[in-house]
């Protein structure tokens, strides 16, 4: 029977496969060999290439593998530098923002440095075709999409997670909003129902009957929450709505793709609130991690690890972190488990790009090196090397052309945080050998941007999988443990992916080209009164100890807030949501 198994796995991931990218007519233009032009200089000191990220965490001098291959490259050190408190401001004055600098969002921040000159000109002396061949040949629709968002009109970046136009196939992203639950406990409760959260409340408080604490001795919760992303509100209650409803965060609310309709976040019968009471039932049930509010993600990690979560709406801080190989050899098991009413987000993938975006200062003294740098970022290995580690020693490709990972990969795969220390990497490149330092995540780059999407189909596989390592054959063929196959059983689908699009009434939200409208400095400071009145409220109300605690927190936050200029930062959401749609109507 299992052999049985195996073989209709494999049949299942290779259909899903072929569906989503079949073999492509037109091959992508390659990635030039251009280090013989001159650009890098082997025989002196490495270069430090500083990169502003606004959406690094982490603040210093790149460490660990990735620091290693970009050595071996391109003879550089990457000192990153993190958007911190006051770091815009400070460099905006200084008119240096850095040799690569990677945005948060095409808004205000950005739109400011193009305005006043501080992002360079890609096509100026020909430094994109000469020194990017490989984006300017493959990202035509991307960069045309950043030149139309530029005042000036000029090409200084292209934004994050593109589906090539060649290469494409897919309708939508892969899913990561998959309602992962443990497994193993639902099966011994048989099973039960899960129509809606209030059916998910309920098998929680189940679960900890049977399982009171985690493989520390500590206490289970149904959830663990971290507030490091929070931003206009808090984001694991926005995301909720967002796994949820499939409305999609959009300033101080949510946009509804299907209409084009904003619900601000204090609305009183809002998704925002609804999902704020039903955090606090967690916590009044004692199924909520007192600790939510303060910890950090990587806290929250460790307890998942543990066993000391039932679920999580990410697949990234849930089952990515809770499946490992001993773990699944126990019998536990986190994985897909959506409520039957629940209408999770998809976001649709496109060639244009995203809003994080990714540019080179206008006042680096190597624009020519930091071209080069994104240009292999942006190729089909660096985007798998930004995902898996180095090509070779983490992966590689098999004499059947199909993606796998090495021993070591699986490993680095399942646990991020295991140990490279003293592993020997040899450069596929240079065929230069290097001693590898700290674990695996600490290499990983920690700029914290992406190039190609990972749900795009990989132009280097020969066999039409995509980046994602849930696509490859060699994944669709390991081996099976007994828990995996009872969920397996039980849904009829091999893989989240193949579940989540054939069993869940998911939403599509296309992407868009639309890019942020500024805010006036009136505005921009009301803004920020506003969205930390929202956030210190909410989780106030979170942890209330009873309803009436829960409903003076909410009142307070919507008074607090309306005084301070609420309704200012509606208005200017509302007109985003409206913008977005008609773009969307005009399928832009």
């Amino acid at each position: 029977m299992k052999n049985v198994s195996r073989i209709l796995a494999v049949m299942l991931a290779l259909c899903m496969m072929l569906a989503v990218c079949p073999v492509m007519a037109e091959t992508l233009a390659e990635p030039n060999p251009i280090y013989d032009e001159g650009i890098v200089d082997w025989d002196s000191d490495p270069v430090t290439i500083n990169v502003y990220s606004q959406l690094a965490n982490f603040n210093g001098e790149q460490l660990g593998w990735s620091a290693d291959l970009l050595l071996d490259r391109f003879n550089v050190k990457i000192n990153i530098i993190q958007d911190q408190d006051g770091v815009f401001a400070t460099r905006m004055a200084d008119g240096d923002l850095g040799d690569i600098i990677v945005w948060g969002s095409n808004g205000a921040d950005y739109k400011t440095a193009v305005e006043r000159g501080l992002l360079l000109d890609w096509e100026k002396y020909d430094m994109l075709e000469d020194y990017a061949p490989y984006i300017a040949a493959n990202y035509t629709n991307a960069l045309e999409n950043n030149r139309s968002m530029n005042a000036d009109g000029k090409i200084h970046g292209f934004g994050h997670g593109i589906a090539l136009a060649n290469a494409n196939g897919a309708a939508h992203q892969s899913f990561f909003y998959t309602w992962d639950i443990r497994w193993d406990l639902y099966a011994q409760l048989g099973y039960p129902e899960i129509k809606n959260m209030e059916d998910l409340l309920n098998v929680f408080i189940q679960m900890k009957e049977i399982c009171p604490v985690d493989e520390n001795g500590n206490p289970t919760y149904a959830a663990s929450l971290w507030p490091d992303w929070d931003g206009a509100m808090v984001m694991y209650v926005k995301a909720l709505a967002t796994a949820y409803y499939g409305y999609d965060e959009l300033g101080v609310g949510h946009y509804n793709p299907e209409n084009g309709e904003f619900y601000d976040c204090l609305a009183p019968d809002g998704p925002y609130l609804e999902m704020l009471k039903w955090f606090n039932k967690l916590y009044q049930a004692g199924l909520l991690d007192p600790n939510s509010g303060t910890q950090t993600y990587e806290k929250m990690s460790e307890k998942v690890k543990a066993g000391g979560t039932f679920w999580g709406i990410f697949n990234y801080a849930s089952s990515a972190a809770f499946n490992t190989a001993e773990h699944m050899e126990a019998g536990k098991y986190m994985y897909a488990c959506v409520p039957t009413e629940a209408r999770p987000i998809a976001y649709g993938l496109s060639d244009i790009g995203g809003n994080r975006i990714w540019s080179i200062g206008a006042s680096t003294e190597h624009p020519e090196l930091c071209m080069a740098i994104l240009d292999y970022l942006a190729s089909p290995e660096g985007s798998m090397t930004m995902w898996y580690g180095p090509k070779g020693l983490t992966w590689d490709y098999d004499e059947n052309g199909g993606a796998f990972f090495t021993e070591l990969g699986l490993l680095t795969n399942k646990n991020t945080q295991y140990d490279m220390t003293g592993i020997v990497w040899t450069s596929q490149f240079s065929g230069k050998s290097y001693t590898l330092s700290g674990s695996y995540n600490d290499g990983s780059l920690q700029i914290n941007n992406t190039t190609l999407a990972i749900d795009m189909c990989n132009p280097d596989s020969k066999l039409g999988e995509t980046f994602n390592k849930d696509s490859w054959v060699s994944t669709n063929t390991a081996v099976t443990y007994p828990i995996q196959q009872d969920w397996r059983d039980h849904t009829g689908y091999t893989l989240a992916e193949q579940y989540m699009e054939n069993t869940v009434q998911y939403l599509i939200k296309p992407e868009s080209t639309h890019s942020e409208s500024n805010k006036s400095t009136d505005l921009a400071l009301t803004w920020k009164n506003v969205i930390k009145t929202i956030t210190t409220y909410s989780w106030r109300a979170i942890m209330a100890k009873n309803d009436a605690e829960f409903n003076f927190h909410v009142q307070q936050m919507i008074q607090v807030a309306k005084s301070q200029g609420y309704a200012d930062c509606v208005a200017w959401s509302q007109a985003e949501a409206a913008a977005i749609w008609e773009l969307q109507q005009q399928g832009r």
